[in-house]
This record gives C-alpha cells, sequence and structure tokens, in this order.
C-alpha cells in the first residue's frame, strides 16, 4: 500500500505464468468494489423498469421499445470506452480506466433521480410525454451505468494474471451480486418499513423512487473507494507486464480490423452470449407481468396487486443473486480444465429455472426456479470474461472488452425486435414469454460445448 493507502505493486513482486504479478486478494477486491453500486444501479433498472413503465401506462404488447434502448446505448458506448481508455493516461485520476469510471458514476447519479420520478411531472397517464422521458431516462442510464462498469472488466484484464483471473472475475462477480441483492429486496424492505407500494394512477410508488435515491448513494460511495484505493499501472509498466511496446495500443486499433482477428474463443462464447442474454432480456420485460398473472391473478399494472408482484419479483431477483453469490464461490474453485462443465451445467439449471415459471402459481415455489436463474446468471458473470481475457494479449484489451459487451447487447436488441412477432403469436402473454427464455438458456448450455479454450502467449 502507498501512503495514501491505494493500492500499488512492488516491481519485484513474483510474476505468474502469464507474465503478470501475483496480486495480494486484497488487491483484488479493492479492484472490483465499486461494482457493487454500478450493479445497484443496473438492477434497479432491470428489476423495476417493466413496473415503471406499465404503471405510467405503457401497453404490455410495446413493452419491447423501452427494452431496446438500453443495450443500443451499450453496444455503441463500451467499444468507445474500450477504445479511448486504451490510449488515456490520467495518474491525478488514477490511471486509464478510473477516470471514465468517474464520469459513468457521476451521470448515473443524475440520472437515477429521475427516472423513477417519470410519472411525477404531470404528464398524464400512458402519455407520449411520460413515456419518452422514462425512455430517454433508461437510456442514459443504461449508458452512464455501461461508462462505469467496463473499467472494473478492464481493470482485472489489465492487472490480473491468468492463474488469478477466474478468481478475480468470480469476486467481481460476488461484489456484483451483493450489489443486486441490495437493490432487488429496497422496494420490498421499504414497504415493510412504512413506504408506501401504492400511488394514484400513472404514479410510480414511493417505495421505487427512494430505492433509486439509496441506490445513487450508494453508487457514489461504492465507485470513489474503487477510485481513491486503486492506481492502474502505468503505460511503461503495464507494456512490460504485457510483453508488448507502449506503441501497441496506439496503433492498430480499427474495430473492423480486431474482430477479424479475434481469436476463436471470442466468437465462441459470444454464441454462448446471445442465448444466455436473449433469455435474460425477456426474464427482465416479462417476469413481472408473468408473476401476477400466475400468482397474483392480476394484469392491471395500477392495482395494489401488480405492485405486490413487482415487490416480490424484486425479491425473488434477491434470491437469484444470493443463488449466484454462493454459486460463484464454487465456480472461483473450478480448475481451469473444467471451465466448461461448470459453465453448462450452470446454464442448463438456469434453463430449467426459467421455465418453471411457467407452470408456477405458488408464491413461495417461485424460490427455487430463481436459485436455478442465479445459478446460471454467476456463470454468466464469470466464464465469459475469464475465457475471453486468457486468449488475449495486452494490446487494445480495453478495446476488445468493448466489442465483446456486443455479445450482451445485440442479444438483447433482437429480443426487443423479435418480441413484437412473438408476444402476439404467443397470445399477448407474459406468461407464455417465460418458455421462450427456458428454450433460449438450454440452446446457450449446449452451444458451451463448442467452445475450445485458449490462452495468449
Amino acid at each position: 500500500m502507498s501512503q495514501d493507502g491505494s493500492t500499488v505493486l512492488n516491481q519485484d513482486q513474483k510474476a505468474s505464468t502469464s507474465g503478470l504479478p501475483i496480486l495480494p486478494k486484497s488487491t483484488i477486491w479493492m479492484i472490483n468494489f465499486g461494482f457493487l453500486g454500478v450493479q445497484i444501479a443496473f438492477t434497479l433498472q432491470g428489476s423495476q423498469m417493466s413496473r415503471i413503465f406499465q404503471t405510467i401506462g405503457a401497453n404490455p404488447n410495446n413493452l419491447g421499445w423501452f427494452f431496446l434502448l438500453p443495450p443500443l446505448a451499450g453496444l455503441i458506448v463500451q467499444p468507445i470506452i474500450g477504445y479511448y481508455s486504451d490510449r488515456t493516461w490520467a495518474p491525478k485520476l488514477g490511471g486509464r480506466r478510473l477516470p471514465y469510471l468517474l464520469i459513468g458514476m457521476i451521470i448515473a447519479v443524475i440520472v437515477m433521480i429521475l427516472l423513477p420520478n417519470s410519472g411525477s411531472f404531470g404528464f398524464g397517464y400512458g402519455s407520449l410525454a411520460a413515456l419518452w422521458f422514462g425512455a430517454i431516462t433508461v437510456a442514459f442510464l443504461d449508458l452512464s451505468s455501461n461508462m462505469a462498469m467496463q473499467p472494473f472488466k478492464m481493470m482485472v484484464g489489465d492487472m490480473v494474471n491468468d492463474d488469478q483471473k477466474s478468481y478475480a472475475y468470480g469476486i467481481q462477480s460476488l461484489i456484483c451480486n451483493t450489489g443486486a441483492v441490495l437493490a432487488a429486496i429496497f422496494p420490498f424492505l421499504l414497504t415493510w418499513w412504512g413506504v408506501s407500494n401504492t400511488a394514484k394512477k400513472g404514479v410510480v410508488p414511493q417505495s421505487v423512487i427512494v430505492s433509486f435515491y439509496v441506490g445513487a448513494v450508494i453508487l457514489v460511495i461504492t465507485c470513489l473507494f474503487t477510485i481513491f484505493k486503486v492506481h492502474e499501472y502505468d503505460p511503461a509498466t503495464y507494456a512490460k507486464y504485457h510483453g508488448i511496446s507502449e506503441e501497441d495500443n496506439k496503433t492498430g486499433g480499427n474495430w473492423f480490423t480486431l474482430l477479424k482477428h479475434a481469436p476463436r474463443v471470442f466468437w465462441n462464447v459470444a454464441l454462448v452470449q446471445f442465448f444466455c442474454w436473449f433469455s435474460f432480456q425477456y426474464l427482465s420485460t416479462y417476469a413481472v407481468g408473468a408473476i401476477a398473472k400466475n400468482v397474483w391473478m392480476t394484469t392491471d399494472a395500477s392495482s395494489a396487486a401488480y405492485q405486490a408482484a413487482g415487490n416480490w419479483y424484486g425479491v425473488m431477483t434477491a434470491v437469484q443473486s444470493v443463488a449466484a453469490v454462493v454459486w460463484s464461490y464454487v465456480l472461483a474453485k473450478v480448475p481451469n480444465n473444467h471451465h466448461k462443465a461448470g459453465y453448462s451445467i450452470s446454464l442448463l439449471l438456469g434453463a430449467i429455472g426459467y421455465t418453471s415459471i411457467f407452470f408456477i402459481h405458488s408464491q413461495n415455489a417461485l424460490i427455487l426456479s430463481f436459485i436455478l436463474i442465479g445459478i446460471a446468471w454467476a456463470s454468466m458473470n464469470t466464464y465469459p470474461l475469464t475465457m475471453v481475457t486468457n486468449a488475449l494479449s495486452g494490446k487494445h484489451m480495453g478495446t476488445y472488452l468493448g466489442l465483446f459487451n456486443g455479445s450482451i447487447c445485440v442479444p438483447q436488441m433482437v429480443a426487443s425486435l423479435l418480441s413484437f412477432g412473438l408476444f402476439p403469436l404467443l397470445g399477448s402473454s407474459q406468461v407464455n414469454m417465460m418458455l421462450i427464455t427456458g428454450i433460449s438458456a438450454l440452446l446457450g448450455a449446449i452451444a458451451v460445448l463448442f467452445i475450445k479454450e485458449t490462452y495468449a502467449e
């Protein structure tokens, strides 16, 4: 540790087989700590977005439009952040990735205050103004959260050796899911403590609004902790540890050229990601409505029963995240030569969990469904980045990881667009859409079998 408490490395630290130093576990935790707040922002968005839009008057048939903007923002922003952060060095702001974390955090906090108030500005229930305000704020929240999230993924790729990378992304998954647990249960706990969970028609309940405010505060605290405690490698040290020249990240950064020369595992894992995130997109879009219909027997988004279903989905998201935390510990202990088995089995269990939501009419029985989904979620947060960064050299690490984020954004966009055909085809039933989530997750589990892991020299 430096005199100011920052996490730094001695030049003579023992190197791993990949050429990077073996990091103290405390350093790995500090690199990932700010992810807690970022994931709170993401989870509040994912778990409450469908509820917010249906509360302010969105037609379930049109939900796909609102879920299209966030991944589109991520598809554009993350490669840009990767491209420019590869070329950035701002020592007063901590390094190359951390300045982007700071900017993303500031924008995300502002938007987290605006989004839940979409129905509170007098636009009127179901008005285009209210819906457009919600859609634009969601897009900006996703954009800023992506900007804040990407540095954490990149810093692990930059600073952690191949032997510790699975552990590092496992810790990232652990911290990420802890944040998801907190965010998911906020509305439920606030309701239990007496904060109103209902409001006049077209207005988002105070339990949701206050949850976003609390999440914004935690986002600031945790991100500042990482910004002040972690110092990234300077360009010369980075080049030395990765066996490249300082000029390597300054030239040849054309996105199409990089994609053309991407290692095969990049595309193998991207295919798995497509099916996984296709499933997750429909879970975020339709699970509240499916649970409200199956368990609370209502489709009226302004009813107390529907809002109770929204709270319970938040609790189930917390269950999912707790299961992911526990499973992350399991996955962190899986040896490198068994990554594919852990990945495929996890996704298969998730497929069972997704499909079960279609059949279940008991509030408590959903707990098992979301435990299984949480197992899949843990593998989605651990294995893709581990496999891809192991295959990459230090050249253009940020750009590659930004481009790889397309494997998350593209399936969400495809799912949103296809929903306009699939939703009416399946009887305009949010319950029936749960069958699609299960089928897609099963295809992801099968696709894992075609991955061939490689390691950069």
